[in-house]
């Protein structure tokens, strides 16, 4: 396995597109419909800025085996869901379905979230309304903008996650 980077890069290249970079690997990536912002809230559609630690990595394991990776890897199964309910005590925490808050059902059919990093924006401890569910996770075709998230074509996030150990920053800026 690649041993991992210190830091991954991620900038804007337009409100909603991006480049992310790992060493000497550059990829397109798919940032929040808002562009970046500091003063993330929920539901702005804006991807925050920051340094960020990253995991765990979530992965769908009907549709494939473990990423490889030097994160911690968590199977999904169809209960897990991310509470990004700001009214509840489990905001910006995984729960488990059914759920009465609002929440993001991690066990999606378009795709999307069969790999998954966490990004660690607001979780130590999480605030309410800061921001909640900010993910690294599979691009829709054409790199479409996420709701806040940073998403990657499927094949460059195969080549990203072996890159990423515990110590690895995400500085998006």
């Amino acid at each position: 396995m690649t041993a991992p980077a210190d830091v991954v890069r991620v900038h804007a290249t337009g409100v909603a597109r991006g480049l992310m970079q790992a060493g000497g690997c550059v990829w397109p990536c798919a940032l929040g419909r808002s562009g970046l912002t500091r003063l993330k809230r929920e539901g702005d559609g804006a991807t925050p800025r920051g340094s960020f630690a990253l995991g765990p990595v979530y992965y769908r394991p009907d549709r494939g085996p473990p990423p490889r990776t030097g994160l911690d890897v968590v199977a999904i199964d169809p209960q897990l869901g991310w509470c990004d309910d700001p009214a509840r005590c489990a905001y910006n925490r995984p729960v488990r379905l059914p759920f009465a808050g609002s929440h993001e059902r991690m066990w999606r059919e378009d795709g999307l979230y069969d790999w998954v990093v966490v990004i660690g924006h607001n979780t130590q401890p999480p605030l309410r309304p800061f921001g909640s569910a900010i993910f690294l996770h599979l691009a829709r075709p054409g790199l479409l903008p996420t709701e806040g998230c940073i998403a990657l074509r499927r094949a460059d996030m195969a080549k990203l996650l072996p890159r990423l150990g515990p110590g690895t920053r995400l500085v998006v800026g």
